[in-house]
Order: C-alpha cells, then structure tokens, then sequence
C-alpha cells in the first residue's frame, strides 16, 4: 500500500474512489535565484539532492546537471532500488558522507526533519538546502529550470535549455507529454477500475502518436537542437518498452514500433554523458519488485532488448 506523512506521521495513503491514480502536487517549491538577498542563493556546493536512478522524474534532473556541466556542484544521496514499507529507502552503501546531510535510513527522516507537521507525499527528487537545511522544492519541473537558469556564475556552462524564443512550444510541447505520457503510464499502471485504465491508457497512446507526427518533422521536441522538454520526455521512453509494457499494461504498441519515436530514443542516448544516467537493471528491479500490489511475486520478466540494456550506471548498480 503506497504511504505518505500525514501531519508528520507515514500512514497508508487514501485510496481514489474512483480507481483513478492520484498524483498528489509538490508542496515545496521554493525557487533558486542567482540575484542578491535571494533566501536560496545560487552557489555551488550549497545544495544537495536525493534521487532516485529508478525514477523518470529524477533521471530527468540528473540529465540537467549532465547536459548543464553542474554534477560537482551539487551534492547527492540515492535511493536503493526496491522501496520498502516505508517508502523510499537511502542507499547505505553507496551514501557519500556530507556536511550538512545526517546518514538517515529512509526518506520519510528527511521530510519529518526540515518539516515536522507536514502532511503530504514522500517523494524524489528533494533539493536541499544545506545551511538551513530547509527543502527546497520536491517539483522536478522547476529543479531542472533552476539547474539551467540559476547558476550561471556557480559552475553551469553551455546554453540555456528553455531559451525564451522557444518558451510557446515548449509550454505547447509540455501539456502533449506531461499528463498523458509521463504522468499517463502511472495512471494506466495503478488504475484500480477497467474505466480508470481504458482512459488513461486512450489517451497515452493518443498522445504517442503525436509526439511521433512531431518527430517525423524533427530532430528534438522544439526543433533541431535538444532543449529541457527533450529531457522529461526521455526518460519516460527509456522506461517504456523494458517496464511499461509489460508492468503498467501500456500493451498496445511498444516505442520500438514508432519509427520516429525510436529514432529519437537512440539519437538522445547517444550524446555525451546521457548512457551514464541510465541502468536499467536497477530500473527494473525497482518497478517489479517494488509494486508489489500490482505484481505480487516481484518477478523481473526478461524483458525486450533495449539499446541501454548493457548499461550499468557507475554511480550505483542495483
């Protein structure tokens, strides 16, 4: 049963009424800001993060500090794979000691620490202010945008990955993919009613389909050159063929039979730094053996052949 702090106490999450999968919205979102007398600075050493390797969400802000060059500027603290009772469980083994970030053992310690009342889901990624140890945003949308945008003078380097003459079609672009793809496959996933999932799963697909009439006509998303929107959606793909599938019941086509989409897949993996984010071992073995409502024995299937199938992330394995 998945669990969430409730007035600073984890407790089962209510279930939807209607069978429908429930996202709750991210309660700390705070925003980094480059400026002077801003409340959160940008400095480079100041901020630290808990991420998942499993999750798309955090694989999307862990491309950002790729693409943005900031991976020693900010601190990290990752998940095992498989969550518990619990939620999220930190990775002892791999846990880099830091000032400012206590050892904990599960994810919950962090919440209840910087926000004792708060009442609400237990999630990754976390961005961390160190000094205060206040959190910052648990909203991966604007973590990346602060990662691209705030923290030219602390370390960032290349361009901006949402320039403003392209913000119109990425805002275009975001509300193609983010609820019924990114978002979609969960709600097709965890549906609990066949109206629930017929929905959900309509409109993935539905949405698919754009996205491959978009990429017929494009290198990226927004145009010849990647931006931030390529980066939510990627992550996505790489999950949707060796996980979704199968897993979320996501059965009707797989990427791989989407030329354009495929394409892309491939293209994206293939620029320099973006195969490291990936490990697919542990993104399996957290989907399968985590979920154990909709996948009781936690059996991994073997799985299709994927083009990240080899690779195991350097930064942990599974």
């Amino acid at each position: 049963m998945p669990r969430m702090l409730i007035n600073g106490i984890l407790r089962d999450k209510p279930a939807s009424a209607d069978g429908r999968f429930q996202r709750l919205p991210s309660v700390f979102r705070s925003w980094i800001e480059a400026g002077p007398g801003a409340t959160f600075p940008a400095a480079s050493g100041r901020y630290h993060l808990y991420l998942s390797k499993a999750c798309p969400w955090c694989h999307s802000v862990d491309l950002m500090l790729t693409f943005k060059g900031l991976r020693n500027a900010v601190s990290i603290t990752w998940m095992d794979p498989v969550t518990s009772e619990n939620g999220w469980i930190i990775d002892q083994q791999g846990f880099v000691e830091t000032a400012g970030v206590p050892r904990d053992r599960y994810l919950f310690e962090v919440y209840q620490r910087a926000a004792p009342d708060f009442t609400g889901p237990v999630t990754v990624p976390l961005l961390l202010d160190k000094p205060s140890g206040r959190i910052v945003s648990t909203e991966s949308a604007d973590i990346m945008r602060m990662l691209d945008t705030s923290f030219g003078e602390a370390g960032a380097t290349g361009p901006t990955l949402y320039p403003c003459v392209l913000q119109e079609e990425i805002d275009r672009l975001t509300g193609m993919i983010h609820t019924p793809i990114c978002n979609g496959v969960y709600r097709a996933g965890f549906a609990a009613s066949q109206t629930a999932y017929n929905e959900a799963v309509t409109q993935l697909f539905d949405a698919l389909n754009k996205v491959e009439m978009v990429l017929e006509q494009r290198r990226y998303l927004a145009g010849e050159a990647i931006t931030g929107i390529d980066l939510r959606l990627f992550p996505a793909l790489v999950r949707f063929d060796p996980v979704y599938v199968t897993h979320f019941k996501t059965d009707r086509k797989r990427i791989a039979d989407y030329p354009a989409l495929s394409r892309y897949l491939r293209d994206t993996g293939g620029l320099p730094g973006v195969r490291e984010t990936i490990d697919l071992p542990h993104i399996r073995a957290h989907y399968f053996q985590s979920h154990r409502h909709i996948n009781p024995a936690g059996i991994i299937p073997i799985g299709p052949d994927s083009p990240f199938t080899e690779i195991s992330s350097p930064r942990g394995t599974a």
